[in-house]
Protein backbone atom coordinates (compact mmCIF):
# COMPACT_ATOMS: atom_id res chain seq x y z
CA UNK A 1 0.00 0.00 0.00
CA UNK A 2 1.26 3.59 -0.46
CA UNK A 3 1.05 5.66 2.00
CA UNK A 4 2.20 8.80 0.53
CA UNK A 5 5.04 11.37 -0.84
CA UNK A 6 8.04 12.18 0.65
CA UNK A 7 9.79 15.59 -0.90
CA UNK A 8 13.30 15.60 -1.50
CA UNK A 9 14.61 19.48 -2.05
CA UNK A 10 18.40 19.78 -3.30
CA UNK A 11 20.78 21.41 -1.57
CA UNK A 12 23.84 20.39 -3.27
CA UNK A 13 24.41 18.16 -6.06
CA UNK A 14 23.63 14.77 -5.90
CA UNK A 15 25.58 11.88 -7.05
CA UNK A 16 24.22 8.13 -6.90
CA UNK A 17 26.79 5.90 -9.38
CA UNK A 18 25.02 4.56 -12.00
CA UNK A 19 25.53 0.30 -13.76
CA UNK A 20 28.17 1.86 -16.39
CA UNK A 21 31.01 3.79 -16.96
CA UNK A 22 31.57 5.18 -20.82
CA UNK A 23 35.24 6.12 -21.05
CA UNK A 24 35.82 9.18 -18.49
CA UNK A 25 32.67 9.81 -17.61
CA UNK A 26 31.05 8.34 -14.12
CA UNK A 27 27.71 8.49 -14.49
CA UNK A 28 24.58 8.65 -12.73
CA UNK A 29 21.97 5.92 -11.95
CA UNK A 30 19.38 6.44 -14.69
CA UNK A 31 15.66 4.94 -15.45
CA UNK A 32 15.97 2.19 -17.88
CA UNK A 33 12.91 3.01 -20.15
CA UNK A 34 13.44 7.00 -19.97
CA UNK A 35 17.58 7.76 -19.18
CA UNK A 36 16.21 9.89 -17.10
CA UNK A 37 18.20 10.77 -13.11
CA UNK A 38 16.92 9.11 -10.34
CA UNK A 39 17.69 8.25 -6.67
CA UNK A 40 17.76 4.21 -5.99
CA UNK A 41 15.14 3.26 -3.54
CA UNK A 42 18.30 0.88 -1.94
CA UNK A 43 20.61 4.44 -1.30
CA UNK A 44 17.44 6.16 0.17
CA UNK A 45 16.41 3.01 2.72
CA UNK A 46 20.08 2.54 3.78
CA UNK A 47 20.40 6.46 4.68
CA UNK A 48 17.17 6.55 6.16
CA UNK A 49 18.05 2.75 8.13
CA UNK A 50 21.04 4.52 9.35
CA UNK A 51 19.79 6.81 11.32
CA UNK A 52 16.90 4.86 13.01
CA UNK A 53 17.69 4.00 16.48
CA UNK A 54 19.35 0.71 16.35
CA UNK A 55 16.79 -0.26 19.35
CA UNK A 56 13.95 0.22 16.41
CA UNK A 57 16.12 -0.40 13.15
CA UNK A 58 15.07 -4.15 12.38
CA UNK A 59 11.70 -4.04 13.33
CA UNK A 60 11.52 -1.11 10.53
CA UNK A 61 13.56 -1.98 8.06
CA UNK A 62 14.69 -6.34 8.21
CA UNK A 63 17.96 -7.36 9.13
CA UNK A 64 20.97 -7.49 7.14
CA UNK A 65 23.25 -10.14 6.27
CA UNK A 66 25.72 -9.23 8.11
CA UNK A 67 23.18 -10.09 11.70
CA UNK A 68 22.62 -13.06 9.93
CA UNK A 69 26.55 -14.32 9.71
CA UNK A 70 27.30 -12.72 13.08
CA UNK A 71 24.82 -15.05 14.60
CA UNK A 72 22.25 -12.33 16.16
CA UNK A 73 19.78 -13.46 13.87
CA UNK A 74 19.08 -17.05 12.83
CA UNK A 75 17.16 -15.61 9.51
CA UNK A 76 17.06 -12.73 6.83
CA UNK A 77 13.76 -10.87 7.89
CA UNK A 78 11.52 -8.26 5.81
CA UNK A 79 11.31 -4.82 7.81
CA UNK A 80 7.93 -3.22 8.07
CA UNK A 81 8.31 -0.27 5.54
CA UNK A 82 9.25 -0.50 2.28
CA UNK A 83 10.71 2.85 -0.08
CA UNK A 84 10.36 3.76 -3.29
CA UNK A 85 13.09 5.02 -5.97
CA UNK A 86 13.22 9.12 -5.79
CA UNK A 87 12.32 10.74 -8.71
CA UNK A 88 12.61 14.27 -10.26
CA UNK A 89 9.06 16.96 -10.19
CA UNK A 90 10.91 19.68 -11.30
CA UNK A 91 14.25 20.64 -12.13
CA UNK A 92 15.96 24.16 -12.31
CA UNK A 93 17.37 25.08 -15.08
CA UNK A 94 19.24 28.58 -16.41
CA UNK A 95 17.21 31.16 -18.08
CA UNK A 96 19.18 34.48 -19.82
CA UNK A 97 15.18 35.74 -19.61
CA UNK A 98 13.98 35.00 -16.52
CA UNK A 99 17.15 33.70 -13.89
CA UNK A 100 15.75 30.29 -13.44
CA UNK A 101 12.90 28.22 -14.70
CA UNK A 102 12.13 24.84 -12.81
CA UNK A 103 11.19 22.20 -15.59
CA UNK A 104 8.87 18.86 -15.78
CA UNK A 105 7.43 17.05 -18.35
CA UNK A 106 3.73 15.66 -18.50
CA UNK A 107 5.43 12.42 -17.85
CA UNK A 108 6.75 13.16 -14.70
CA UNK A 109 3.92 15.17 -13.42
CA UNK A 110 1.28 12.54 -14.37
CA UNK A 111 3.50 9.70 -12.54
CA UNK A 112 3.52 12.61 -9.22
CA UNK A 113 -0.07 12.82 -9.76
CA UNK A 114 -0.87 9.17 -9.92
CA UNK A 115 0.99 8.19 -6.79
CA UNK A 116 -0.02 11.55 -4.67
CA UNK A 117 -3.63 10.81 -5.66
CA UNK A 118 -4.27 13.98 -7.38
CA UNK A 119 -7.01 14.05 -10.28
CA UNK A 120 -5.77 17.43 -11.58
CA UNK A 121 -5.93 17.83 -15.01
CA UNK A 122 -2.27 17.42 -16.78
CA UNK A 123 -1.29 20.53 -18.75
CA UNK A 124 -0.51 20.30 -22.36
CA UNK A 125 3.02 21.02 -23.33
CA UNK A 126 4.42 24.59 -22.96
CA UNK A 127 2.17 25.31 -19.94
CA UNK A 128 3.78 27.69 -18.04
CA UNK A 129 2.83 30.45 -15.53
CA UNK A 130 5.60 33.26 -17.11
CA UNK A 131 3.01 34.32 -19.25
CA UNK A 132 3.84 35.00 -23.20
CA UNK A 133 4.71 38.14 -23.81
CA UNK A 134 8.20 37.31 -24.79
CA UNK A 135 10.33 34.63 -25.43
CA UNK A 136 12.07 32.09 -23.37
CA UNK A 137 15.57 31.47 -23.37
CA UNK A 138 16.63 28.46 -21.77
CA UNK A 139 20.26 26.84 -22.59
CA UNK A 140 20.41 27.17 -26.61
CA UNK A 141 16.88 26.68 -26.42
CA UNK A 142 14.26 29.85 -27.31
CA UNK A 143 10.81 29.43 -26.68
CA UNK A 144 8.79 32.05 -28.99
CA UNK A 145 5.75 33.71 -27.25
CA UNK A 146 3.18 32.06 -29.40
CA UNK A 147 4.38 28.71 -28.43
CA UNK A 148 3.51 29.19 -24.57
CA UNK A 149 -0.03 28.34 -22.67
CA UNK A 150 -1.02 30.44 -19.56
CA UNK A 151 -1.07 27.69 -17.01
CA UNK A 152 -3.77 29.11 -14.18
CA UNK A 153 -3.14 25.58 -12.44
CA UNK A 154 0.22 25.51 -11.74
CA UNK A 155 0.62 25.74 -7.88
CA UNK A 156 -1.28 22.14 -8.01
CA UNK A 157 1.84 20.79 -9.23
CA UNK A 158 4.22 22.63 -7.13
CA UNK A 159 4.39 21.87 -3.09
CA UNK A 160 2.64 24.93 -1.50
CA UNK A 161 5.42 24.76 1.32
CA UNK A 162 7.92 26.63 2.89
CA UNK A 163 11.08 24.53 1.43
CA UNK A 164 9.45 24.61 -2.07
CA UNK A 165 8.56 28.42 -2.23
CA UNK A 166 11.32 29.49 -4.42
CA UNK A 167 9.74 27.62 -7.07
CA UNK A 168 7.82 30.30 -8.75
CA UNK A 169 8.82 30.18 -12.27
CA UNK A 170 7.52 26.93 -14.05
CA UNK A 171 7.55 25.66 -17.90
CA UNK A 172 6.24 22.46 -18.74
CA UNK A 173 8.21 20.92 -21.72
CA UNK A 174 7.49 18.04 -24.52
CA UNK A 175 8.43 15.17 -22.96
CA UNK A 176 11.70 14.36 -25.50
CA UNK A 177 12.53 17.86 -25.01
CA UNK A 178 12.58 17.82 -21.04
CA UNK A 179 14.63 14.51 -20.97
CA UNK A 180 17.06 16.35 -23.59
CA UNK A 181 17.50 19.51 -21.55
CA UNK A 182 17.71 17.16 -18.12
CA UNK A 183 20.58 15.95 -19.61
CA UNK A 184 22.23 19.25 -20.91
CA UNK A 185 21.43 20.22 -16.75
CA UNK A 186 23.31 18.12 -15.07
CA UNK A 187 26.62 19.12 -13.09
CA UNK A 188 29.70 17.57 -14.83
CA UNK A 189 32.99 17.97 -12.06
CA UNK A 190 36.13 17.29 -13.72
CA UNK A 191 38.29 15.23 -11.14
CA UNK A 192 41.91 14.94 -11.18
CA UNK A 193 44.84 13.31 -9.25
CA UNK A 194 47.90 14.93 -8.76
CA UNK A 195 51.22 13.84 -7.72
CA UNK A 196 53.33 15.10 -4.78
CA UNK A 197 54.40 17.45 -7.41
CA UNK A 198 51.07 18.86 -8.16
CA UNK A 199 51.00 18.18 -11.73
CA UNK A 200 48.57 15.37 -13.30
CA UNK A 201 49.09 11.76 -12.48
CA UNK A 202 47.15 9.88 -14.84
CA UNK A 203 44.44 10.91 -16.78
CA UNK A 204 41.01 12.76 -15.98
CA UNK A 205 37.47 12.05 -15.44
CA UNK A 206 33.81 13.98 -15.18
CA UNK A 207 31.50 13.18 -12.66
CA UNK A 208 27.84 13.39 -13.23
CA UNK A 209 25.31 15.07 -10.28
CA UNK A 210 21.59 16.18 -10.07
CA UNK A 211 22.07 19.58 -9.25
CA UNK A 212 21.04 21.78 -6.06
CA UNK A 213 17.46 23.51 -6.26
CA UNK A 214 16.12 20.35 -7.86
CA UNK A 215 12.57 18.89 -6.15
CA UNK A 216 12.73 15.24 -6.01
CA UNK A 217 10.10 13.00 -4.01
CA UNK A 218 9.50 8.86 -3.14
CA UNK A 219 7.09 6.75 -2.10
CA UNK A 220 7.07 4.71 0.91
CA UNK A 221 4.49 2.08 2.84
CA UNK A 222 3.72 -0.29 4.93
CA UNK A 223 4.54 -3.82 4.31
CA UNK A 224 2.64 -7.12 4.93
CA UNK A 225 5.15 -8.08 7.22
CA UNK A 226 4.06 -5.23 9.48
CA UNK A 227 0.92 -7.88 10.82
CA UNK A 228 -1.57 -5.44 12.37
CA UNK A 229 1.56 -3.11 13.09
CA UNK A 230 1.23 -0.70 10.61
CA UNK A 231 -0.08 2.06 12.37
CA UNK A 232 2.59 1.86 15.09
CA UNK A 233 5.34 1.92 12.08
CA UNK A 234 3.77 4.90 10.02
CA UNK A 235 4.36 6.95 13.27
CA UNK A 236 8.06 5.99 13.66
CA UNK A 237 8.84 6.79 10.24
CA UNK A 238 7.35 10.49 10.59
CA UNK A 239 8.96 11.09 13.90
CA UNK A 240 12.54 10.02 11.75
CA UNK A 241 11.56 12.30 9.46
CA UNK A 242 10.90 14.86 11.43
CA UNK A 243 14.22 14.37 13.56
CA UNK A 244 15.91 14.24 10.52
CA UNK A 245 14.74 16.84 7.92
CA UNK A 246 18.25 17.07 6.55
CA UNK A 247 19.80 13.95 5.28
CA UNK A 248 22.80 12.45 2.78
CA UNK A 249 22.43 10.51 0.44
CA UNK A 250 24.53 9.17 -2.08
CA UNK A 251 28.39 9.14 -2.45
CA UNK A 252 30.69 12.23 -1.73
CA UNK A 253 29.98 13.23 1.73
CA UNK A 254 33.21 15.09 2.23
CA UNK A 255 32.53 16.95 -0.73
CA UNK A 256 29.34 18.44 0.93
CA UNK A 257 27.55 16.22 -1.79
CA UNK A 258 23.85 15.06 -2.06
CA UNK A 259 22.01 17.01 1.21
CA UNK A 260 18.67 17.39 0.49
CA UNK A 261 16.14 18.65 2.75
CA UNK A 262 12.84 16.34 3.45
CA UNK A 263 9.40 16.65 4.27
CA UNK A 264 6.31 14.30 4.34
CA UNK A 265 3.44 15.03 0.92
CA UNK A 266 0.57 16.51 3.04
CA UNK A 267 -2.36 14.61 2.39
Amino acid sequence: MIEDLVYLYLLSPLHTGGTTQEGNLLGIARESHTALPYIPSSSIRGRLRAATPADNRSALWGNTIEDVTKGSDSNLTQGNLWIGDGSILWIPVPSLSHGVVWVSSPLLLRRWARLHGVEAEIPVDYSTNLGNQKPVYLKDAILKPTELKDWDTWKIFVPQTEQANGIQSVLVLPDKHCATLIQMTLWRQVKVKLDEHKTVDGGFRYEEAIPPDTLMYFPWGVTAQANGKGGDAKQDFKNLLASHELLQIGGQESLGRGFVQTWLASN
